[in-house]
């Protein structure tokens, strides 16, 4: 019997032995033998699907992805679809389970992920850690304060799915205020730090420039949400989290809202803002800001080299900066805008079934976070795509209408998740890297969690149908207040009226979502 049961455990020790290298899958057996310096097997076959942005759409031959390739191995294929087509096309390609790619890259998807990860569709990082260890040696030796950056990814059930991006929390979102300093230091002007001040410097400005709209601002309610921290900390016209109390509110019916509108309705009434700053095209807000009819704004920063490379070449003095943040007079607002700096690019794995190929796509993905992947993906290699000139790294590049982006594929779609902050600003001028650092010291700390919390499918059916009759309403009400169709008078009646709809009932969904990964 002893003899038996020994010439049994020899025989189970040499099937284990004998089957270390393959993994038998789906797809048959596929071997583990990795080559020295590669991420997955030679036989192996990793299908990316990824977006393609209308800027900088892939190019097979861009040096990123030739560096991708040879540190990956095995075969790489890319099917590169649109952005514009993608919220479209996800649905089909999730829907064909046995064509399934490996892995799915989309700018700006983190949230259109979440249903197809409660359906079991994708395969949580938590789940794979073995494969991990640059992904975890990376994010676990980060300082406390860049945490967030990772935790801002967890899903509803409290794992993470989507992969975190850091290093483009420098460029990526960057809003900030900007102002025309050259017109200011013309008139012996400072830049306003309170909201009378803004008040009284555009009244001036339209002095001087009667064809002007001083306060030069758009997007309407969405550039309201980002100054929301003049008047309150991380204050928003809608559901928002108040880090300061701790609790959840609904930005239209605190009493700082009527404040708010008061002082739009004043900007609009005397012509200091763009009436149709709500719906304004983007071109002809370009053409005010870029011919002196617009100085002041709150912006994404790289408005600086984008406005004063194109209207320096007529006004050489043009110089379009950043600026401190007003704050409002009632002793509740900041110097600060609210954070909006978060790249909401991720990868996602499916759940394809088969081992080999999750194992492999998990190689793929702790790759980008390795520290061979973070200098291949930020700079490449020297002499091909960087030189170095006293003792600081440049990109190689030909000409001023050219990029690392439009030159090698840095920092586009599918090409990275951790980058070394130092490229970003190798990627743009001096003068707006410069502004930078400012600009993050001038951000409210907290990222608002309406912008990054995952949903269940009950949890998303819920906010859809409290906000069909909520948002709509909010928002024509306060256009008509500022823009002076409906009078303040009716203030009191607007409460009223709000009172009745379902703001609590959203809270609550709110509350809970963020309580399950906070």
């Amino acid at each position: 019997m002893k003899k038996t049961t020994a010439l049994i455990l020899v025989i189970v020790m040499l099937l284990m032995i004998a089957s270390c290298g393959t993994v038998n899958n789906a797809s048959g057996d596929v071997s583990f033998d990795i080559p020295e310096g590669k991420q997955i097997p030679d036989d192996a076959v990793l299908n990316l699907t990824i977006t393609s942005h209308a800027s900088w759409p892939y190019k097979e031959d861009w040096k990123v992805w030739e560096y991708i390739r040879e540190a990956i191995g095995g075969t790489l294929n890319i099917n590169a679809i649109p952005a514009s087509d993608f919220g479209t096309k996800l649905p089909l390609i999730m829907a064909a389970s046995d064509e399934l790619p490996d892995i799915i890259y989309g700018a700006g998807r983190v949230k259109g992920f979440a249903d197809y990860c409660e359906q079991g569709a994708f395969v949580a990082l938590d789940d794979y850690e073995e494969f991990l260890p640059d992904y975890k040696a990376f994010w676990e030796g980060l300082p406390e304060k860049d945490q967030w950056m990772r935790d801002i990814r967890k899903g509803a059930d409290g794992k993470t799915y989507a992969t975190p991006v850091y290093g483009m929390e420098r460029y990526t979102n960057l809003r900030t205020w900007l102002y025309r300093k050259d017109i200011f230091d013309k008139h012996g002007m400072k830049a306003p730090e309170t909201t009378d001040e803004l008040y009284t410097v555009s009244k001036k400005l339209k002095e001087l420039y009667p064809e002007s709209y001083p306060f030069c601002v758009r997007q309407g309610l969405t550039n309201m949400n980002v100054m929301g921290s003049t008047w309150k900390p991380n204050f928003h016209y809608n559901a928002y989290y108040d880090f300061e109390n701790e609790k959840w509110n609904y930005g239209a019916r605190e009493k700082v809202m009527l404040e708010i509108v008061e002082f739009f309705r004043k900007m609009v009434a005397e012509k200091l803002i763009p009436a149709d700053f709500f719906t304004i095209n983007a071109a002809s807000w370009q053409e005010l800001v870029s011919t002196n009819r617009g100085f002041i704004m709150p912006e994404y920063q790289v408005r600086i080299d984008f406005f004063n490379n194109i209207a320096r070449a007529n006004m050489p003095e043009f110089n379009l900066t950043a600026m401190t943040p007003p704050r409002s007079e009632n002793g509740i607002g900041i110097n600060m805008n609210n954070k909006y700096n978060q790249d909401p690019a991720t990868y996602v794995v499916c759940n394809t079934g088969d081992e080999a190929r999750i194992a492999n796509s998990m190689r793929f993905i702790n790759w980008l976070y390795s520290d061979e992947g973070c200098e291949l993906l930020s700079w490449g290699k020297e002499g091909e795509t960087y030189e170095v000139i006293n003792g600081e790294r440049k990109y190689i590049v030909g000409n001023e209408t050219e990029t690392a982006q439009s030159l090698y594929g840095f920092k586009t779609h599918g090409t990275y998740m951790r980058i070394d902050p130092e490229c970003i600003d190798a990627s743009i001028s001096e003068e707006q890297a410069s502004t930078t650092d400012f600009i993050i010291g001038n951000i409210y700390p907290h990222l608002d969690p309406t912008l990054y919390l995952q949903f269940s499918g009950e949890e998303s059916k819920l906010i859809s149908d409290y906000n069909t009759s909520l948002e709509t309403f909010v928002t024509e009400n306060l256009q008509k207040f500022i823009i002076g169709q409906r009078d303040v008078s009716e203030w009191d009646s607007f409460q009223k009226e709000l009172s009745e709809l379902p703001i609590d009932e959203l809270l609550s969904v709110y509350e809970a979502a963020y309580n399950a990964v906070k």
